[in-house]
């Protein structure tokens, strides 16, 4: 079925139809839920005190997070979505999750300084948002990054197919006002270059990009739709790395990291089933090795200090067919191959981020609360200087 083969940023909307986390819905009785009442329900499991924080609150769908130069925080934000509209006389439109509807603006980059404040770089991003009937969920700015101290953004939420007629999605460079320079547009290239093995039932012709990383001087990129990963030029060179969809299908790649060489990690397609999930090593002839199995709905990977990877689970637990609140974590694979939960209870989190402190930053209430519900949150996982 249709429904079975959606993908985050789309899929995600299913979940919130199905399962609300009870300390979020009773919250919601009375008032809109705040910051605390989503964080409490948050664990950790290190076997020792780790200090948990709030660090940043009032985000728009929260999404990919990069520490800049200045040392401050920036988040991609997915944004208030709108109410612009194409039909299929303009443009293919999106299987099942569409009509989107949406907005020139909207979607928005966040720097938090070191106090926690919010200040906007930009909100002037196409936002987009699904059918009422799949959740309303948001797409806008998906990730960001940095070259020495420039900044870069990569968006989901554009293009004809989103509702947003005259946009696409692609990068941007950032001006120090917060001006925005298109380089790249991602929507005609993925309209150009065809991957192997797309998925009809469920095609995004302006694709959902999700994770970008810098690697010495350049962009690199995962699309989840199409199953790619692909290098940005500052120059607005687009050139494929690997057609994922080509090596192991309709996996849908959501995360990517670079620790020596490249990391991906995958969501899957819906109904999630739980232990489906891996992260995929790039190898120099470009190949994809298995490194971590035995995940579930991957959407994120870090590394801290010491070299050891980390993964965030959007939602883990048997039975849970959907994207659930509550249940999403943070698994550290261990150098003998295993896996440890450290932090659990997350809220549909979609990204996470070592500082210079040498934290973990993740982002919490990723999609699907009201505007203004995300949030950061930062863990100190080394508060007693402990080592591996």
């Amino acid at each position: 079925m249709i429904a079975h083969k959606l993908l985050l940023a789309s899929a995600l909307a299913l979940g919130l139809n199905l399962a609300v986390s009870p300390t979020i819905a009773a919250a919601a009785q009375t008032a809109p839920p705040n910051a605390n009442d989503i964080a409490s329900l948050v664990q950790t499991h290190t076997g020792y005190p780790v200090k948990m924080s709030i660090y940043a609150t009032g985000l728009d769908d929260p999404r990919g997070l990069k520490f800049g130069p200045d040392g401050d925080l920036y988040v991609a934000e997915g944004g208030g979505g709108g109410t612009l509209s194409t039909t299929p006389m303009q443009c293919a439109q999106v299987p099942n999750v569409g009509p989107y509807t949406g907005s020139r603006t909207g979607g928005r980059i966040s720097r938090i300084d070191h106090h926690g404040h919010r200040i906007t770089v930009t909100d002037k991003f196409p936002s987009s948002q699904t059918n009422a009937q799949q959740g309303s969920l948001i797409s806008g700015v998906a990730d960001v990054a940095f070259i020495d101290d420039t900044l870069y953004a990569i968006t989901a939420g554009a293009g004809c197919s989103h509702g947003v007629a005259g946009t696409f999605n692609g990068v941007a460079r950032i001006g120090h006002d917060g001006s925005i320079h298109w380089i790249a547009n991602l929507s005609e290239y993925q309209m150009h270059h065809p991957v192997q093995n797309p998925n009809a039932g469920d095609f995004e012709p302006d694709g959902t990009w999700y994770s970008m990383v810098a690697v010495r001087g350049n962009l690199y990129a995962v699309e989840p739709n199409h199953g790619e990963m692909v290098k940005i030029t500052p120059y607005g060179e687009i050139r494929r790395i690997v057609d994922i969809s080509a090596l192991e299908g309709h996996i849908v790649p959501t995360a990517l990291a670079h620790h020596g060489q490249f990391f991906i990690g995958n969501l899957n397609t819906f109904p999630i089933v739980s232990g489906s999930s891996k992260v995929l090593q790039l190898t120099w002839n470009r190949q994809l090795w298995q490194v971590a199995g035995q995940l579930t709905t991957v959407v994120g990977i870090a590394f801290d200090k010491w070299g050891r990877m980390y993964v965030l689970e959007n939602t883990t637990g048997q039975g849970n067919l959907f994207p659930t609140p509550g249940t999403g974590d943070v698994v550290r694979i261990e150098s003998s191959g295993a896996r440890k939960t450290i932090i659990s209870g997350l809220v549909l989190p979609t990204a996470m981020t070592f500082g210079p402190d040498g934290a973990l930053y993740v982002s919490n209430g990723g999609f699907g609360l009201p505007p203004g519900m995300g949030q950061v949150l930062r863990f100190d996982l080394d508060g007693w200087r402990h080592a591996p």
